[in-house]
């Protein structure tokens, strides 16, 4: 991918294209999606939005939506996907950052978005239907202008704005569409949330590559079966649908060609069984964040490679995916440290070069990267350093156990205690104390092992739906 293309001059090469862009009951040619996006800006001319202003956004994932990107990144108005499950004032907090003199809205989200423009003093405009517009739409955009604007998760506190270049986003199109195997015969089903970078972020580069892109954002096991009858070729799942297509023996799909996961951890024996239930197919795994992604991967030989007699594998998130250079950064005293990367289809990176995850993690020999939690969840016990994650993948392993989330808790005599909140699979026996405390030291040093123990009907998760540790911390 020649380093001076943009994303926008990659989407409109196929302005005049009949092939499918959004598949589905009324599938959406090329053609007519960029003849939505010209439409869109003259919408977004009307409505008086200078260029350079970045656009707050309440989208679905729809044609609609996928046009007034193709728009704002062609005509310097980038598009901001906010998460529809924020609360008024937390999305008021996302607008405040942004310049445009208004909110825009489909029309599902009226009046949540109502709610949170007059919080913080915007315009609101809901989005109409856009017939194909009779002006010929340009990339006019420079490789270093911005293409669209996301926001972090905001796990660890408030969402933070990521600005993606055109350049950078491009690059990453070259890089994920090579790991992926996508191209103009590829139908690609996406369950993730068109704000996130694994929602946004992957229908760009379907786009970029002439891909079909098919969203399914409300996920169930019906919908998951009933996209077959839509030719998928490759498709992502985050690792909790995996987990109920597996126990529902659903996973398989004809015609799939590529299986891709990530968001989360996963447990290495439902991942097993996953790639046990879709011979043929490939597996990826691709690491990273809203800043930059994708980091690092776990390849489809990686999967072979742990099925072949190293399972231990599957726990990890691989390599250091191509084009980017990874170190760990810690204090030298142990073998976990911050993730630290570099390459040219990252969207941040600090003034050193480098973006700084916050993620902390250890690396074997053959440079495997394995998660253990991030900078501000480590617990401090006694002086030794107890690392989330590592806690939980163990605890995952009880049969009773679906989900997990581990935390410190304050204490006089050494400082922090670890307590795991625990939800359990539907109509099994309540463990004891003991049974967990005994399953946990079997495969954990006794310090890592959690002192307390509390049982809740679900975690709490943020419009993402990664866990609010920060959440359960604060609790008593």
């Amino acid at each position: 991918m020649s380093a001076d293309r943009t994303w926008s001059q990659l989407v409109m090469a196929r302005r005049f294209s009949e092939d499918t862009a959004v598949a589905g009951q009324r599938p959406v040619s090329y053609a007519e999606l960029i003849g939505m996006a010209d439409a869109a800006a003259g919408w977004l001319d009307r409505a008086g939005v200078p260029a350079g202003a970045a656009v707050p956004a309440l989208l679905t994932t729809s044609p609609l939506a996928l046009a007034l990107v193709v728009a704002g990144s062609c005509t310097h108005r980038p598009i901001a996907p906010l998460g529809p499950r924020l609360t008024p004032r937390e999305l008021a907090g996302c607008i405040d950052g942004l310049d445009a003199p208004l909110l825009v809205a489909e029309p599902e989200f009226a009046q949540q978005a109502q709610a949170a423009a007059e919080r913080a003093g915007r315009r609101l405009l809901i989005l109409p239907s856009l017939d194909p517009g009779g002006r010929r739409l340009l990339p006019q955009a420079r490789p270093g202008a911005i293409a669209a604007i996301l926001h972090t998760s905001g796990t660890t506190g408030a969402p933070k704005r990521v600005p993606v270049r055109q350049d950078r986003l491009a690059a990453r199109v070259g890089v994920s569409s090579r790991l992926m195997g996508v191209g103009p015969d590829s139908v690609y089903a996406s369950g993730s949330p068109f704000y996130h970078i694994a929602g946004l972020g992957n229908l760009a580069v379907m786009l970029a590559v002439g891909a079909a892109v098919l969203p399914f954002p409300r996920f169930s096991v019906e919908s998951w079966t009933g996209l077959g009858e839509q030719g998928v070729t490759h498709a992502f799942l985050v690792p909790t649908m995996i987990e109920r297509l597996v126990d529902a023996d659903a996973l398989t799909l004809p015609g799939l060609r590529l299986l891709q996961y990530g968001s989360a951890p996963i447990r290495p024996a439902t991942l097993s069984r996953a790639v046990s239930a879709l011979p043929g197919v490939s597996f990826i795994n691709m690491f990273g964040q809203t800043e930059g992604s994708p980091i690092a991967c776990l390849v489809h030989a990686d999967h072979e490679r742990a099925l072949a007699g190293r399972p231990n594998l599957l726990a990890s998130v691989g390599r250091a995916a191509p084009g980017i250079e990874l170190r760990l950064a810690g204090n030298g005293a142990e073998e976990v440290g911050e993730i630290l990367a570099r390459g040219a289809h990252l969207f941040q990176a600090s003034e050193d070069g480098w973006l700084h995850t916050g993620d902390l993690a250890r690396m074997d020999d053959d440079g495997y990267v394995y998660l253990t939690g991030r900078l501000g969840d480590r617990i401090k016990r006694g002086g030794e350093n107890v690392h989330p994650v590592e806690v939980e993948d163990v605890l995952r392993e009880h049969p009773a156990v679906l989900e997990v989330a581990v935390v410190g808790v304050p204490d006089e005599d050494l400082g922090q205690l670890v307590r795991a909140y625990l939800v359990l699979h539907p109509g099994v026996p309540v463990p004891s104390h003991e049974e967990l405390r005994a399953f946990a030291r079997a495969g954990l040093a006794g310090f890592k092992v959690p002192t307390s123990w509390v049982f809740v009907p679900d975690l709490p998760r943020n419009a993402s739906g990664k866990v609010l540790r920060r959440v359960l911390a604060e609790s008593r």
